[in-house]
């Protein structure tokens, strides 16, 4: 008994563990996709915020400045992701495919100046990472993103814009800069799961550590039907799978690669069972063109 409940209680501490970046990522997305803007992003949003996080620690030694450098990534990233598809009305899934593309490709090459080495940055201490600050943050998130959406006049405004943009510029709202800020936001959440999985989770930064994790929050988005909770429930079932592959390893005769599949072929089911059923922002993917007269 005494070893079924420890054997429970380790399965979801390694949930919570596992589910954090899901988390924050998701959260992030949120707002973004509240506002209109698809961030196909995410993936590559986090690999910035997990490579700048590593980078600026290995260099200060200090975890806050690579906190602030990897919040700092996030945001740059978010910032050209907004400009093309709020400035430029670029397609959205394009414009983030290509960023997660490119983000694919620039870490390795600044390891390989910086550390000679493409494949990761140096191992930090254990007293230069943040194991604890992501976790807390991740779960103090989602009430918080509830009553900014349901409770506040920000979030009002972002909501309607992501419905009916063209209402909300008539009532006077900037549909231009609410959505510039949705995107920020997401930016910073999603830059601070990267954060957590290189100086939190991991004590560097491993090439393509996030493992698509990006597109699992994405995932997690429509499952949860744009919903704080019900997408907070959705990365914990995520971070569970995970969670559970991580412990059927070198447990039974199937080969580990089929085990470590669990998780995205659980998200191919979910989207197959569920992105009919979901509700999404009425404005999601629709650039807003300003009428002139």
């Amino acid at each position: 008994m005494l070893s079924a409940g420890l054997l429970t209680l380790s399965l979801l501490s390694s949930t919570l563990r596992l589910s954090t970046p899901l988390i924050l990522a998701a959260l992030g997305g949120l707002y973004a996709e509240r506002s209109g803007v698809i961030n196909m992003a995410l993936e590559g949003i986090m690999l910035a915020g997990a490579f700048t996080a590593a980078t600026v620690t290995a260099f200060t030694g200090s975890p806050w400045w690579g906190l602030l450098g990897g919040l700092a990534a996030g945001l740059c990233i978010a910032a050209l992701h907004a400009f093309c598809c709020i400035n430029c009305r670029a397609d959205q899934v394009v414009t983030g495919t290509a960023i997660n593309i490119l983000m694919l490709g620039i870490p390795p090459l600044i390891s390989g100046a910086l550390f000679e080495s493409t494949g990761s940055t140096p191992s930090l201490a254990k007293t230069q990472t943040l194991p604890t600050l992501p976790i807390v943050i991740a779960l103090v998130v989602a009430p918080v993103t509830m009553f900014v959406l349901f409770r506040t006049t920000f979030g009002l405004r972002l909501r309607a814009v992501g419905e009916t943009p063209e209402a909300a510029a008539t009532a006077g709202v900037s549909v231009t800069w609410i959505r510039w800020q949705g995107v920020l936001i997401s930016g910073l959440l999603a830059g601070l799961g990267g954060v957590y999985l290189s100086i939190g989770q991991n004590s560097l930064y491993t090439r393509n550590m996030t493992a698509g994790r990006g597109y699992i929050a994405l995932a997690a988005l429509i499952f949860g039907n744009w919903l704080p909770w019900r997408v907070l429930l959705a990365c914990l079932l995520f971070g569970l799978m995970d969670a559970v592959q991580i412990r059927l390893q070198g447990t039974s005769s199937v080969p580990t690669q089929f085990i470590q599949i669990i998780p995205y072929i659980f998200t191919m089911v979910v989207l197959a069972g569920f992105i009919g059923k979901s509700t999404p922002p009425k404005a999601l993917g629709a650039p807003y063109i300003t009428e002139r007269r």
